[in-house]
């Protein structure tokens, strides 16, 4: 193998101009320099020129690694570009490369000239001894050139070139960079399975392994999905062929069931025949008795019916007093009503005038103290401007005063002197003219600062003011308050007793009015033609007796539910299926109650769901929100939450979707497990059946229309029993109506105090803030103002001390001039001349800021009091509003009571003559009363005939209405009962009208009118039955248990009918399932060989990574022990340390970790993360020789790999690269370490030149001095 001669730079980092780093011949060449040299820039030369990356190279852009001029502080640009250190410069140079920004002054690239590109030379000597040069630039466009021999290549070209010399850039297998040992020292076990992966090359085939895997798991997956598949088609051909077996003995035992129906139908038709023949015969045989009768009490009639039409004139006359007395106190009534708002407004606009009223103290107190506060501040203004002008006269008196005055000369001496006397003192004069531009800053700040303070102060009393005013007028309105709340509380408690009962009687009429009407106008509305079979009859009788014998029977399920929507009543039936007329009970020993019931009296067969022990299955909560037109169906049903349980069990996980799209996507794409129903009944199972049409189960989702007409009847004549059982109300009397204005006048006053109360409430907490926020605002102002006093003074004291500084030095050198002048000193003179003019100018300030504050603060107290005044004026406007409207009322009010007294009047009248027609009706209805008692004595023979007719015409109307009820039943249901050849057809019978009877038919009233009467007729519609195919043993037997057998027989029929729940399509079914069994076999060979072909090209690739893997960690694994011994062996400890790798998966290692252990000399084991540092970089750099030796490059470079190490582990170290540097094995080490460099074939010295401002390179052999 070859090795690297030289290395070139130009323009590189810290290296200027054109370098050259010598390697020579030399195996083991150390390059050693001082922190900051350069060295490590030498170690980003070679990564450089080698293919590494810029981000692997501290630099984030290439251009980041062309030369720029970095300077120190102490150092000249020089024309060129180049830097001069100054003479007092310190001249260590120690970072003049990688100095900080706190360290070096960087200057622009155009005002250096800096270079814009740069280059770096690897001389590379192979095999053959011929040399290589490989060459990589920086252009000034920022990119990468790369060269061999001279010749420009591609960066792919460069890489193989340097692979051909086993230089692998991706592995990195030529150089550990600084820092490199440490992160390999603490890698975890995922990290060296990468390493390794890296070197062996198998990381080539990563993302193709992964991808085949992915593939071939993909496959997998479809080749089972198609053979479950299968195998569920083969489950659905079986069950179909069951189904097909179950199907065809329900096809019998339905035919069994229709002739037991047949059978029953017939023996109750021929029963009701007969009982309506033998009651006609006797009806017939009681009407020859009652002839008699009737003869004798026709006149005692005919005097009843004229008492009875003088009874009812008489009444009519008695309604039409009534009426007119009712017209009259609607009148009234609406008079009174109209007095109670005036009244009330009366009230209330007394109380309103009477606030008004209290307000006025208030006001006139708010307005005196504004008036008193501005009269006081235009005073002082006045006073502040009378000041101003009497200084300002005073001033110009002195002004005029004579003054000494110099001569030229004198002058010319004082500028002089003066001129001598600031260059002595300027320092001082300076430091005089800060303190003094700082005093003025700060009494400016003062003076604001206490202006604030002042001003903040008397906000605060202001404040303070307000809110205990506000406060004593909020308590006194609070008293009020309390005492017209009293004052309510009594009246209602009177008013109360006076109308609770009127108002009870008035509201529930009103109430069941309004609801008899509502029920009236449904009734009206509902179709009231449904009628129910008799088995359904029966059966909600038998509910109803369930209910009153045992109390824990809640109902059927049908009665204890009903749909959200209309829309929803077909498919919640059909998801309800056989549990529809299922009764819900509290407990299983209801159930079994109830069961032994039915069983003792014949009362056929029932579901129960007994609520303490039904399993009922938690809802999948995930088929919620699957789709915007599904919903559970549970969510579509009206329950109550004690027989939630049930209900939950009725409709399990079934789901109601709005059309069968939506029910296919559903339970064919989407898979779910839940039975699917539509709108309109189609019914989708788990299985994937479906079930679609209309049936007689269809009925079911009319029974909630028919429950519901029903619960209105009742609620009907409910109504009715409470209207008539109400007592009539009597009228409202005077006493009342006045507490109800009184009432209605102190509860408005009550509001309007309570809104004073709560505005008051409202500004007093809007004060409260505002004088927290003033107190607050004091509170920091306050310590400002203080500090800046004291502040102040501590800047007059140094102004003062200066000054006197400044003074001493004046009148050393003024003495002369003050004495010949007759001045005591200069200050005298210079006061004459010039502070005067100061003293004025802060004298006209101090007024002006005095007058500015007056001024605004007389603005506003001058708004204030105009805003007082406006208020004052408000309440005297309001006040005289106040009393107009409360003369107008009491005029309306008189106006109502003079048509009160005219109404009384006449409602007087009207009562008397009310008493007269009463009277006269009550002597008509005892006349009837006589008359009725004739009538009733004479006719009491014949009640018991007339009692005994009633009861056989009640026979025969009950058969009459049973047979039309079996016979509708037959067409609706379809049943083929044998009719006789004269006969008509049952289609001739209506189904949507009531039984039809002989208009003639006898009507017996109260009275007991003997009138004449006919036996009654029933309308037959021409339909004649058959009775010969009943045998005589059925006709001649008409008792109960009969019927009951006959009924067992039938439910026992349908019992079992309904048990067996066959599907009538399972042979359609069966042919389409054996057509997709033909079509998923195909699929699943196509899955089948598509599996087994990606499974051989996953195995391929997994072989060849596995072995490349395998290959390489078996050598490192071979190498590592040794290595690690000859950098631990010493005379002390001969043997040196053990070092192995530990695959934690050996069928494919790539896939996890690979753990390295070390145990140093004489050391137990210990994990890697327990070893000390230099025993961790021991390790480490065992591990990097020993992976180095598996595809060795020519060269190697560590950079500092030392750092962390002793002397010792330096010196075995040293001593082991010494040992192995040789043809084939060059080594170029980084350090520092003398213990390392001192054993090196060659020295490669790198050092800073300040004056170039560059790096630059020395070469020493060794070799000759060892």
């Amino acid at each position: 193998m070859g090795k690297l001669i030289r290395l070139e730079l130009f323009n590189f980092k810290s290296y200027k101009g054109h370098h050259t780093l010598l390697f020579g011949d030399s195996f083991f060449t150390s390059i050693i320099g001082p922190n900051g040299s350069g060295k490590s820039n030498s170690m980003d030369a070679i990564s450089f020129v080698l293919g590494i990356k810029s981000s692997h190279l501290r630099s984030t852009h290439l251009r980041d690694l062309v030369y720029r001029g970095r300077v120190l502080r102490t150092s000249t640009i020089n024309g060129d570009g180049s830097a001069t250190t100054n003479a007092h410069a310190n001249g260590d140079g120690t970072n003049g490369v990688e100095a900080d920004d706190s360290q070096v002054t960087q200057r622009s690239q155009s005002e250096r000239n800096d270079p814009k590109s740069a280059w770096v030379t690897a001389v590379y000597e192979d095999d053959a001894g011929d040399e290589q040069l490989w060459k990589r630039t920086i252009t000034n466009q920022g990119v990468s050139e790369y060269r061999i021999n001279n010749r420009v290549v591609t960066a792919q070209a460069y890489n193989e070139a340097l692979e051909a010399e086993n230089i692998l850039i991706k592995a990195r297998n030529f150089l550990v960079f600084q820092g490199d040992v440490e992160a390999i020292a603490s890698q975890s076990p995922k990290d060296l399975t990468r390493l390794i992966e890296q070197i062996s090359g198998s990381l080539e085939y990563k993302a193709e392994y992964e991808r085949l895997r992915e593939e071939t798991e993909q496959a997998m997956e479809h080749q089972n999905y198609n053979l479950n598949r299968r195998r569920g088609i083969n489950s659905e051909i079986k069950q179909y062929q069951e189904q097909k077996r179950e199907a065809d003995n329900y096809a019998k035992k339905a035919d069994e069931r229709d002739q037991a129906i047949v059978t029953h139908v017939l023996w109750k038709l021929f029963n009701f025949q007969r009982t309506m023949e033998e009651s006609g015969a006797e009806i017939q045989r009681h009407q020859e008795e009652l002839k008699e009768f009737r003869r004798g009490i026709e006149k005692y009639q005919k005097s009843l019916e004229d008492a009875k039409r003088d009874q009812a004139r008489v009444g009519r006359d008695v309604e039409k007093v009534e009426k007119n007395i009712r017209l009259k106190e609607r009148e009234m009534q609406e008079k009174e009503n109209g007095l109670v708002p005036i009244d009330a407004q009366i009230a209330l606009t007394a109380s309103k005038l009477q606030t008004c009223n209290a307000r006025f103290p208030d006001a006139t107190r708010e307005r005196d103290s504004h008036v008193a506060t501005v009269d006081k501040l235009k005073k002082d203004l006045n006073v502040v401007e009378k000041a101003q002008a009497k200084w300002e006269a005073d001033w110009q008196k002195i002004a005029k005063k004579d003054g000494r005055v110099l001569g030229e000369a004198d002058l010319q001496e004082y500028n002089k002197i003066k001129e001598q006397v600031n260059t002595r003192t300027s320092f001082n004069q300076t430091k005089i003219d800060g303190l003094t531009r700082q005093r003025k800053t700060d009494e400016e700040t003062s003076e604001s600062l206490k202006s604030s303070v002042d001003s903040t102060q008397w906000q605060v009393g202001k404040l303070e003011e307000d809110i205990t005013d506000a406060s004593t007028r909020r308590d006194a309105l609070k008293t009020q308050i309390k005492q017209s709340s009293a004052d309510i509380d009594s009246k209602k408690k009177d008013f109360n007793v006076l109308t609770s009962e009127r108002l009870r009687i008035s509201q529930k009429q009103t109430e069941l009015d309004e609801k008899l009407q509502e029920v009236l106008k449904a009734l009206l509305e509902a179709d009231d033609g449904r009628r129910q079979n008799e088995k359904a009859i029966r059966m909600k009788e038998t509910i109803m007796s369930l209910k009153r014998i045992y109390p824990g029977v809640r109902g059927r399920v049908s009665e204890l539910c009903k749909p959200k929507l209309k829309k929803y009543g077909d498919a919640v039936s059909t998801v309800l299926g056989r549990q529809f007329d299922a009764v819900v009970v509290d407990t299983e020993k209801t159930a079994k109650d109830c069961i032994t019931f039915l069983r003792d009296q014949r009362a056929g067969q029932a579901t129960f769901i007994p609520l303490d022990t039904i399993q009922v299955q938690s809802i999948n909560t995930n088929l919620k929100g699957m789709h915007r037109g599904m919903r559970m169906a549970v969510d579509t049903i009206e329950y109550d939450n004690s027989v939630e349980r049930a209900m939950y069990y009725a409709c399990g996980n079934a789901v109601v979707c709005d059309d069968l799209e939506i029910a296919k996507y559903l339970c064919y794409e989407k898979g779910v497990e839940a039975k699917a129903v539509t709108l309109d009944g189609t019914v989708i199972h788990k299985g994937g059946l479906m079930t679609g049409g209309r049936g007689p189960g269809d009925q079911n989702a009319q029974r909630w229309e028919d429950s519901k007409v029903e619960t209105l009847r009742k609620l009907k004549e409910k109504l009715m029993n409470e209207l008539t059982a109400l007592p009539r109300g009597n009228r409202k009397g005077a006493q009342e109506e006045t507490l109800q204005g009184e009432l209605t006048g102190l509860e408005q006053r009550v509001n309007y105090l309570k809104s004073e109360v709560k505005a008051l409430d409202m500004n007093i907490a809007s004060k409260k803030k505002e004088l927290e926020f003033s107190k607050r605002q004091l509170k920091e102002m306050k310590p400002k103002y203080d500090e800046k006093v004291k502040s102040l003074q501590g800047l007059n004291a140094q102004i003062k001390t200066l000054q006197d500084t400044i003074s001493e030095v004046e009148d050393d050198m003024f003495g002369d001039f003050c004495r010949r002048l007759g001045y005591a000193n200069i200050r005298e003179y210079e006061a004459q001349q010039g502070s005067r003019q100061q003293e004025a100018s802060q004298k006209k300030l101090e007024f002006t800021t005095q007058k500015s504050r007056l001024e605004n603060q007389l603005s506003f107290e001058t708004q204030r009091l105009q805003a007082s005044r406006e208020r004052f004026a408000r309440l005297e406007n309001m006040s005289k509003a106040h009393q107009q409207q409360i003369a107008e009322f009491e005029a309306n009010k008189q106006a109502l009571q003079n048509d009160l007294d005219v109404l009384s009047a006449e409602l007087d009248q009207l009562q008397e003559h009310l008493e007269d027609q009463k009277s006269r009706h009550s002597k008509r209805s005892e006349k009837v009363t006589e008359q009725r008692s004739e009538v009733k004595k004479r006719s009491s023979e014949s009640e018991g005939t007339l009692k005994a007719v009633a009861g056989l015409e009640a026979e025969i109307q009950r058969a009459s209405a049973g047979r039309y009820a079996l016979l509708r039943r037959c067409k609706l249901e379809e049943i083929n009962i044998p009719l006789t050849d004269d006969s008509a057809s049952l289609d001739n019978l209506p189904v949507d009208e009531l039984l039809q009877t002989d208009a003639d038919a006898m009507d017996i009233d109260e009275d007991g009118d003997m009138s004449n009467f006919q036996i009654p007729a029933v309308q037959d519609y021409g339909i004649e039955l058959d009775f010969d195919v009943l045998n005589d043993d059925l006709k001649e037997n008409s008792d109960e248990k009969l019927d009951e057998e006959l009924q067992d027989k039938i439910a026992t029929l349908a019992s079992e009918l309904d048990k067996m729940a066959p599907n009538m399509r399972a042979i359609e079914r069966l042919e389409g399932v054996e057509g997709r069994l033909k079509g998923t076999e195909k699929d699943f060979e196509d899955a089948r060989r598509r599996a087994k072909r990606t499974k051989e090209e996953f195995q391929d690739v997994r072989e060849k990574r596995l072995e490349l893997f395998n290959k390489a960690f078996s050598h490192i694994s071979e190498q590592i022990g040794p290595v690690y011994k000859d950098l631990t062996r010493s005379t002390t400890f001969p043997l040196g340390g053990q070092a192995y790798l530990d695959m934690e998966d050996s069928d494919e290692p790539y896939l996890d970790g690979i753990k390295y252990h070390a145990m140093p000399p004489l050391k137990r084991f210990r994990d890697m993360e327990h070893l000390s540092g230099g025993e961790k970089t021991m390790a480490a750099l065992a591990l990097l020789f020993a992976v180095h030796s598996y595809q060795p490059s020519p060269f190697f470079v560590l950079d500092e790999v030392d750092a962390a190490l002793d002397n010792t582990n330096v010196s075995r170290i040293a001593n082991y690269i010494r040992e192995h540097a040789g043809p084939g094995m060059q080594f170029i080490v980084i350090s520092l370490k003398t213990g390392l460099f001192q054993a090196s074939q060659a020295l490669v010295g790198i050092y800073r030149d300040q004056g170039a401002n560059s790096s630059k390179a020395l070469t020493l052999d060794l070799r000759k001095y060892q």
